[in-house]
């Protein structure tokens, strides 16, 4: 008989945090809030090809998730600032592993 899933609804731990990195931008996201807060256009010039569209989503998704906080400054302009929560910044030694997974299985 198959093991049941768990009330948490994953069936190891790695699962749970495959599920916070899930999708094409989230981990790159994370990524580049690492060192510090970034502003939505300088975060959308980093990533390259996302749209201003995916971008707003998925940084109100992840906010909603606990990994990164948004911060209104209320001026005009407007001034946004995106930053990783504390759950946020501890998924660095998780990128870095895998950082150092890529190199040493590049081809």
């Amino acid at each position: 008989m198959a093991n049941p899933v768990p009330a948490e609804g994953w069936h190891c731990p790695a699962e749970f945090t495959l599920d916070m990195l899930s999708g094409k931008w989230r981990a790159m996201i994370v990524f580049w809030l690492m060192p510090g807060p970034l502003r939505f256009n300088e975060l959308q010039r980093r990533l390259g090809a996302i749209t201003h569209r995916t971008l707003s989503k998925t940084l109100k998704e992840m906010e909603a998730e606990g990994l990164i906080t948004r911060t209104d400054h209320g001026e005009i302009p407007p001034r946004v600032d995106y930053a990783l929560t504390p759950g946020g910044q501890s998924l660095k030694p998780v990128l870095e592993a895998l950082e150092i997974w890529a190199r040493d299985h590049r081809r």
